[in-house]
């Protein structure tokens, strides 16, 4: 299962970039993993690049939105989530991440899911790194290693 995680903005537009990296290359030990950033002039442009993204893949692919009235986790029920995504075989797992303004409503519409990482709120930029360290432990706790303990 191949990871993609689409996120408005671009790479460089936060400090703790080299963090996401170093996530992004131990989650890569497990499945392959990748980053796509979305640039547009504003919220409707944004998400019109995100749904133009997905509607090119169909088949195989699983479709996350990340969004502050999704459906919230623990580490151990997100881990469960994707241990589903692999048993299913999913062939692309998608996690979508909007910008300042959010998801549009056909985005959401257009995910098989949407989660919450919190009830908080966060900047879209470090939504990135929570989800990238999420997932790496997500992995971690499905084969048992002892980085979730």
């Amino acid at each position: 299962m191949k990871i993609i995680i689409l996120a408005v903005g671009k790479e460089k537009d936060f400090s703790g970039q080299d963090i996401v990296r170093e996530y992004v290359e131990r989650i890569s030990h497990y499945s392959p993993c990748e980053f796509k950033y979305i640039l547009g002039n504003n919220k409707d442009d944004e998400n019109k690049k995100i749904l133009d993204i997905l509607n090119k893949e169909k088949s195989g692919v699983y479709v996350v939105a990340l969004d502050e009235m999704g459906k919230e986790f623990d580490s151990r029920g997100f881990s469960e989530l994707i241990q589903k995504r692999l048993n299913e075989s999913t062939r692309t797992l998608f996690f979508v991440i909007g910008g300042s303004y959010g998801l549009s409503e056909e985005v959401r519409k257009c995910a098989n899911m949407t989660v919450a990482l919190s009830k908080l709120t966060f900047p879209h930029q470090l939504v990135r790194l929570v989800l990238s360290e999420q997932l790496y432990r997500a992995f971690s706790i499905i084969r048992g290693e002892k980085y979730h303990h």
